[in-house]
């Protein structure tokens, strides 16, 4: 049986650009999703670890037993509340904050999209390329029609890095850089407990402080569109959950 979260939910991610669900998958269903990425091999280019960070990108390509742990009926049932008309995952990465990590985030939008090749096509770029990955910055008509998941797998708040958000910055479209520093007056921290999620627009300006705890901060971001991308362009990550 699907679980439903209501308007409320969906209300404050049109309204502010994000909102937390304090509970979307159960202790068990957290030690099973951890246990899946404890057992991976943790070896090859999209794997990153250092004393400040442990990152696997590409997440359920590198380890596809984690598709349906995380499709869990709760899932679906938010999928199918944000996107009626169906949505695909495009984007998955783990990141895992060891405690006292000096690793910080400063304030940002979401804006590349990770694609299978380069084409042109009208009102995407610029482009970028990294180890063998291509991002490009689409239409806003996209990065809107996209909803980000954070799974988050420790309880999370100020110490161990949750993440510092502008409620409703992302309705003032791409920021300029040199501007994002003078629009964070009205931020607020995002505490979320283990097994809950925090649901998030691309566009939200956001940002995380380094860890000032003993704890851990696991989360699984998890990125989700309902947009077809033009001919020649394809969601490098594409795949069906629900």
């Amino acid at each position: 049986m699907e679980m439903t979260f209501g308007r409320t939910v969906l209300a404050d991610v049109a309204a502010n650009g994000f909102a937390v669900l304090p509970l979307l998958y159960s202790p068990a269903e957290v030690a099973a999703l951890l246990a899946c990425v404890e057992s991976a091999p943790a070896a090859g280019p999209n794997f990153r670890r250092s004393q400040d960070v442990f990152a696997i990108r590409n997440l359920l390509g590198e380890i596809p037993a984690l598709g349906p742990l995380l499709a869990t009926p709760a899932l679906r049932g938010l999928l199918g509340e944000l996107f009626p008309a169906g949505c695909h995952l495009t984007k998955a990465i783990y990141f895992d904050k060891p405690a006292g990590s000096n690793w910080l985030v400063a304030w940002h939008q979401d804006l590349m999209i990770n694609v299978a090749r380069r084409a042109e096509a009208p009102g995407y770029g610029p482009w970028t390329t990294k180890t063998g990955w291509v991002a490009v910055q689409p239409p806003v008509s996209v990065l809107e029609n996209t909803v980000t998941i954070r799974v988050h797998l420790d309880d999370c708040d100020a110490t161990n890095g949750a993440l510092k958000v502008v409620p409703g910055s992302h309705r003032r479209g791409v920021v300029p850089a040199e501007t994002i520093a003078s629009q964070t007056d009205a931020a607020t921290s995002c505490a979320v407990p283990a097994g809950g999620a925090m649901l998030m627009k691309p566009l939200l300006l956001h940002a995380s402080s380094r860890s000032t705890s003993a704890r851990p901060r696991r989360v699984m971001h998890l990125e989700f569109s309902a947009e077809e991308l033009p001919a020649g362009l394809a969601w490098r990550e594409r795949l069906a959950l629900t």
